[in-house]
């Protein structure tokens, strides 16, 4: 597979992205990077392991979608499913996940690991499913950081769940934007405006975004859950256990211990009153 190389390396900066810019960058991002990503973190999230984040909080013991006994026969959309680590755990259960990425080769490595899941490479703002097609649907860390009109994505959840049907993602914790994303001291200290909403934005020489993630407040993503047609049932935010030594980009066991890193919303398809 070609990649695209750049001369020198890309400029971070915070500026406006739009959803346009914002879906390219992300799917050339992690075209070029999935392959580093699998190798530096594939360990951890295992072929068949439904992770959360990088706290490594595990749904057979969190259930956010429901106990794992009532998954049997359910159909799942995993969205932002990378390698399809937890549609795999799905399947194990019973259930007949479909796993969604906008990148080809996160989808590559899906396949390297073990075929069997559907896959699907689309974009989360225009999901290529019938109405009420899945029971649950899911997302680890995939897509929504990564929209700039995250309603979209959520009503386009909506749309494909049946009534009832529940919506579990996680999110970077909104409060670690006012962080630098280091994991040692260096990253205690508030260094932004929590209440910044500029996207952070890697552009090349050109000017052009190569990479785009998109803050929202606590009390953003909430109302962008209920706009998007959605009641929240429960937000989890993971605390560092004590089992897990590791570094992965800004987490780390030391802030870990003193800031959430994660944010999980637990969400059920809100029906309109009769």
């Amino acid at each position: 597979m070609s990649q695209e190389t750049y001369d020198s390396e890309p400029e971070a900066t915070r500026r406006e992205a739009g959803e346009a810019e914002s879906s390219r960058a992300s799917r050339g991002w992690w075209d070029r990077n999935a392959d580093e990503y699998q190798s530096d973190h594939g360990a951890f999230l295992g072929d068949d392991r439904f992770v959360w984040g990088p706290e490594g909080l595990d749904e057979a013991d969190a259930a956010l979608l429901g106990p794992a006994s009532a998954l049997k026969g359910r159909d799942v959309l995993e969205i932002g499913s990378g390698a399809a680590q937890c549609s795999r755990w799905l399947a194990a259960q019973g259930a007949r996940p479909v796993a969604l990425d906008l990148s080809h080769r996160q989808l590559q490595h899906a396949l390297r690991i073990g075929d069997g899941v559907p896959l699907v490479e689309a974009d989360a703002g225009l999901l290529p499913f019938r109405d009420g097609s899945f029971d649950l649907a899911c997302s680890a860390y995939g897509a929504v950081p990564f929209v700039a009109d995250p309603v979209q994505v959520f009503r386009e959840v909506r749309r494909v769940l049946r009534p009832g049907g529940r919506w579990v993602f996680s999110v970077t914790h909104p409060i670690r934007w006012a962080f630098p994303d280091e994991p040692g001291p260096e990253g205690l200290s508030v260094a932004a405006s929590y209440f910044d909403r500029v996207p952070y934005v890697e552009q090349d020489e050109r000017g052009d975004a190569v990479y785009v993630e998109h803050h929202r407040t606590l009390g953003d993503r909430i109302r962008d859950v209920v706009a998007g047609g959605f009641r929240l049932v429960d937000l989890v935010e993971p605390e560092w256990p004590a089992w897990n030594h590791q570094e992965w980009g800004g987490w780390s066991p030391l802030r870990g211990h003193l800031i959430p890193g994660t944010a999980i919303f637990v969400c059920e398809r809100d029906e309109p009153q009769v």
